[in-house]
């Protein structure tokens, strides 16, 4: 029997079956492949689930079909590309997200996550700094190019990887650190992993529910090691994402709808 995911949201597509196609037409991802054992059945349905999940993430974002797929340089895999042991990836140098076919659900938002990391690390620091996470760029410079945005921004990292003065190392990553020295590894402190799983703290916590999108920022095994945000501390994260992207999803607005109107005149 087919796996179900529990949602709560609106109806983004009256009901009516989709097919990957129409997820690739309605955010313009650059490519998007299926693995070759993927049964049609399995496409139908995962389509749907797609398509939701990543309206769903534009909704809680409040921004447009372009800001999903990072202005169409985005692709997307499923089915393909896997692992040994991951259930989901995002691969810088291909600039693509992976998720397996049987355990990659709930994982989207964490690797969306990377991907606009990584996007954005230009955006913040500039053409010199194309193709590096602009988390971890922020945890070594101070050059941010100035914009309200950037500003906002650089709010969000701060929140996540300091503590509320901001001088000291937040809660987060002081337990990401233990998880770490536990386990021998250096993969839960990593900056661009912390800011992560902290977006899928804010996504999972927005009204929007949808578990093939997020899910396991509050009762999973990784959540009672202190993974994720809690408390104070997730609030002070979530509202610093929810202005960011509040201002970013009203920029590309006003940008897209500017772009239209040149387009009709």
């Amino acid at each position: 029997m087919a796996k179900t995911f529990y949602r709560r949201g609106p109806d983004h597509r009256a009901g009516a079956p989709v097919t990957f196609l129409d997820v690739r037409r309605r955010f313009q991802f650059r490519t998007i492949e299926l693995g070759r054992w993927v049964t049609e059945p399995e496409k139908q349905r995962s389509a749907s689930l797609f398509y939701d999940a990543l309206c769903d993430l534009m909704t809680i974002l409040g921004g447009t079909e372009s800001l999903v797929s990072l202005r169409g340089t985005l692709a997307l895999q499923y089915g393909i590309g896997g692992r040994p042991g991951v259930s989901a990836h995002y691969t810088p140098a291909t600039r693509s997200f992976s998720l397996a076919k049987n355990a990659g659900p709930g994982s989207i938002a964490h690797e969306w996550f990377h991907a606009f990391d990584h996007y954005i690390g230009e955006k913040l620091f500039g053409e010199a700094q194309r193709g590096q996470f602009a988390s971890k760029l922020w945890l070594g410079r101070d050059d941010a190019v100035r914009h309200p945005l950037n500003d906002r921004l650089q709010a969000c990292f701060k929140a996540i990887l300091l503590d509320e003065k901001g001088a000291e190392p937040s809660e987060l990553f002081r337990c990401s650190v233990r998880a770490d020295k536990a386990a021998g590894i250096q993969y839960f402190s990593l900056p661009e992993e912390l800011c992560a799983r902290a977006f899928e703290a804010f996504v999972q916590d927005a009204n929007v529910k949808n578990a093939f999108l997020v899910s396991g920022t509050r009762e999973s095994e990784e959540a009672k090691l202190g993974l994720y945000p809690v408390g104070a501390e997730r609030q002070r994260i979530n509202d610093a994402f929810r202005s960011y992207y509040r201002s970013l999803g009203h920029a590309l607005k006003l940008s897209e709808e500017q772009g239209h109107l040149y387009e009709r005149t």
